[in-house]
């Protein structure tokens, strides 16, 4: 199947923020992913610009971050604030299309699959260099993909994008194969995901350490000007860069000069910051502070993220989480529409599946996940955990205690806890920071993982479940792993939604996953600030963002 390229995009100065929430069809077929298509219209998702006149080229941009997980490698990070830098400092083979899906020319211009998936050619742009003038050459590629596999499962995300990888082959300066040892339909969507992200030849080579320092050399709009752990992250534009992905719309230098990212860990002041114009944007507000920012010299955007929506991850192996009445109790047990009620935004919605309804496949499994104390109740009856008579259930002298270990925002598992005593279950809140998170999730320290992971193809359930791959349930393989590999071999896109569809059930039924709520992003930023939005995978894209009172003409 090979591409057709088309014409680039231009800025459409008429386009102006959006107000809504925006999420990616979740029709979208895996052949469709395959193939270039038709350019977004003047409504299409991440307009962000305004109506006063072009976009100025010039001016400086903050933005507020929560946390530092203390790496910014686009091929090692996993967290969303390091992702928002990371991304702008690489560009992909391809992109996507936030609002059809499609798949977009970016630095391959075109490509060729074979017909099951297992083989893919692409044709590079001659004319694109690294941010220190190098070409990116298809040699450069190989070394790319190379380096991701060498660093296993330190680059977490690539590494699982790049399962059954068997090589790369150049075929000349601007032409390289792909080859897999078995079919992997999921492939062409992540060569448009940060993870697998072109850096230079030289930086490729360096140290985990190093990369993650920022001591790399990258293929995006910005390259890393500085990086101060705990403070800040400075990017600054990369000069004569001309190609840009026809998912945005320019295709030339990024308009702003520079972005920093401020860590500021506490929310009520990030909202003071944003009020006072010490910061000049953020995706972290809380849910009560964002209506003063809907106007009043603000604006908010909002998109669904696609991919596995916030779930607790049982840790199987753990003597609890290894039983099954316990983990399906748990799913009957939590009110998910009181969560979003309670504690998030209007725009955030209860899971009704273990995918984001913004997800390509996603089918409805809002039945599996409907609120049923009593339900869960009988559960545990009928598995002999009895309730104590400080109302938590025991069974053979051991008490329903049980432990979950995050280092995200509190209130929506505070709410779980309490939904959760009610049914005789006692869930302990461990709240770390990322580093300590991240150690427990090496040593298998946990009862309980908590978190999202974003990403705009169904594949990410394979990823994340499958024991064959990430397999965060540390169990052994079953039913659902041959249903989940399955889905990554398929080409057509009606039998890969019912692998998909099958094993997504398959997950709540059996307890594996216990999803809580769908995430959505949401960008508050002063009106200074436009064409900041949003990539395919609700990622914050940059590289179309100008401030009105920039330094020059665009």
């Amino acid at each position: 199947m090979t591409t057709t390229p088309r014409a680039p995009r231009t800025q459409d100065p008429r386009r102006t923020p959006r107000r809504t929430v925006v999420g990616l069809a979740a029709t979208v077929s895996a052949a469709g992913l395959l193939l270039s298509g038709c350019s977004t219209g003047a409504d299409a998702a991440g307009t962000g610009a305004s109506a006063d006149g072009e976009p100025v080229a010039g001016g400086d941009l903050t933005f507020a971050i929560t946390v530092d997980s203390h790496c910014i490698d686009p091929q090692q990070v996993g967290n969303n604030d390091a992702i928002a830098a990371a991304r702008q400092t690489v560009a992909s083979l391809t992109a996507q299309d936030p609002e059809s899906g499609e798949i977009l020319p970016w630095l391959a211009e075109s490509w060729d699959v074979n017909g099951d998936a297992s083989s893919y050619t692409f044709h590079l742009r001659d004319d694109a260099t690294f941010a220190d003038g190098t070409p990116i050459d298809a040699e450069a590629v190989k070394t790319n993909l190379d380096a991701i596999v060498d660093l296993g499962a330190v680059a977490s995300l690539g590494s699982q994008y790049l399962v059954g990888y068997a090589g790369t082959t150049v075929v000349d300066e601007h032409t390289v194969t792909v080859d897999f040892d078995e079919p992997s339909a999921q492939f062409l969507q992540a060569t448009s995901t940060f993870s697998l992200g072109l850096l230079s030849a030289d930086s490729a080579k360096l140290s985990a350490e190093d990369r993650c320092a920022g001591k790399y050399v990258g293929s995006g709009p910005f390259a890393v000007k500085s990086y101060t752990q705990d403070q800040e992250i400075v990017l600054e534009k990369v000069k004569g860069y001309s190609w840009g992905s026809e998912a945005n719309d320019h295709t030339g230098e990024a308009y702003l000069d520079t972005v920093t990212f401020k860590v500021i860990p506490e929310a009520s002041v990030r909202t003071g910051s944003l009020q006072s114009g010490q910061i000049d944007a953020t995706a972290a507000l809380n849910a009560v502070d964002l209506p003063q920012f809907d106007g009043n010299g603000f604006w908010l955007e909002y998109r669904a993220n696609p991919g596995v929506v916030f779930n607790l991850f049982p840790n199987e192996s753990s003597p609890l989480a290894a039983d099954e009445a316990v983990r399906t109790a748990l799913v009957k047990g939590i009110d998910r529409q009181q969560i979003v009620d309670t504690v998030l935004t209007p725009q955030d919605r209860p899971a009704t599946g273990v995918l984001s309804h913004s997800t390509p496949l996603f089918e409805d499994a809002g039945d599996l996940l409907a609120y049923d104390p009593e339900g869960a109740k009988k559960i545990l009856d009928d598995a002999g955990w009895t309730e104590g008579a400080d109302g938590i259930r025991e069974k053979g002298g051991q008490k329903l205690t049980t432990t979950v270990t995050f280092w995200q925002v509190p209130e929506p598992l505070e709410l779980v806890q309490q939904q959760l005593r009610q049914i005789g279950v006692d869930l302990q809140l461990k709240h770390v920071t990322v580093a300590e998170k991240e150690a427990a999730n090496e040593a298998g320290d946990f009862d309980f993982d908590y978190y999202n992971l974003t990403r705009s193809d169904a594949d990410v359930l394979r990823t994340i479940f499958s024991a064959n791959a990430r397999n965060i349930n540390q169990r052994d393989p079953e039913k659902v792993d041959q249903l989940l590999d399955e889905s990554a071999a398929a080409t057509d896109a009606d039998e890969r939604k019912k692998l998909v569809t099958e094993a997504s059930a398959l997950l709540i039924e059996r307890g594996h996953a216990i999803p809580v709520y769908e995430l959505s992003t949401t960008i508050a930023a002063a009106d200074r600030i436009q064409g900041l939005t949003f990539e395919a995978s609700s990622r914050l894209d940059f590289y179309d963002a100008w401030v009105t009172d920039g330094a020059g003409e665009a």
